[in-house]
């Protein structure tokens, strides 16, 4: 069981930040912008460049654009980028299987080559990679800010690690979930909840999206 929701502002928007090699046209990223569009917020769900360093630059550029209290959520290597900007912003977060300690998540990449389906890039991970999340890892975090949504069958990261780093903050344990998240449409209720916004359950479902 979840427990209370904070008493905080509703938030003014949000900033959703996808996983590594993932996109903007991803189906997470998608769910996002069409709860925000219900709810009648901006909504912002950038394409990231492959690097840490200016992938965060990039997300912090835009909190100006989704209002003065945003929400700031993301998934796995976004939910990193995420709780780097809830941090520096003093923000509420969502977190979606976030990535604990990233740097290890990398280091056997390091030399491989990678093509985004999303726009097509190609890239190799360098171990520039490695060090700039190495230095922008936090060694502590607020729990309070975050809501996090992790899948218990991960199959990328375990979720034991975010646990521990993130412990004392509200968490809901999907039994059965993948590292995608697939069943993401049917927590956005507690997510934007999480925001001080009042979401229908069922109002937006994956079909919906794919139908768009």
């Amino acid at each position: 069981m979840l427990s209370a929701a904070l008493h905080v502002p509703a938030v003014s928007g949000v900033l959703y930040l996808h996983g590594f090699n993932s996109g903007s046209g991803s189906p997470k990223a998608a769910l996002m912008r069409s709860a925000c569009t219900v709810l009648g917020l901006p909504c912002a769900t950038p394409q990231l460049p492959h690097r840490p360093r200016a992938a965060l630059r990039l997300a912090e550029s835009l909190l100006e654009g989704v209002g003065p209290h945003p929400l700031v959520a993301g998934s796995s290597m976004g939910g990193f980028l995420a709780t780097l900007v809830a941090e520096r912003h003093d923000l509420p977060a969502v977190l979606i299987n976030p990535a604990v300690g990233p740097a290890r998540l990398v280091t056997d990449w390091v030399g491989e080559a990678f093509v985004n389906e999303h726009t097509g890039e190609r890239f190799s991970v360098e171990a520039i990679h490695l060090e700039e999340l190495e230095a922008l890892t936090p060694r502590g975090v607020t729990p309070g800010r975050y809501l996090l949504l992790l899948g218990s069958a991960d199959e990328t990261l375990d979720p034991a690690d975010a646990f521990a780093f993130y412990r004392g903050a509200r968490t809901i344990l999907h039994p059965g979930g993948e590292h995608g998240f697939t069943a993401l449409a049917d927590y956005l209720p507690a997510i934007f909840a999480h925001g001080g916004h009042s979401l229908a359950p069922g109002c937006i479902t994956h079909q919906d999206v794919d139908d768009a």
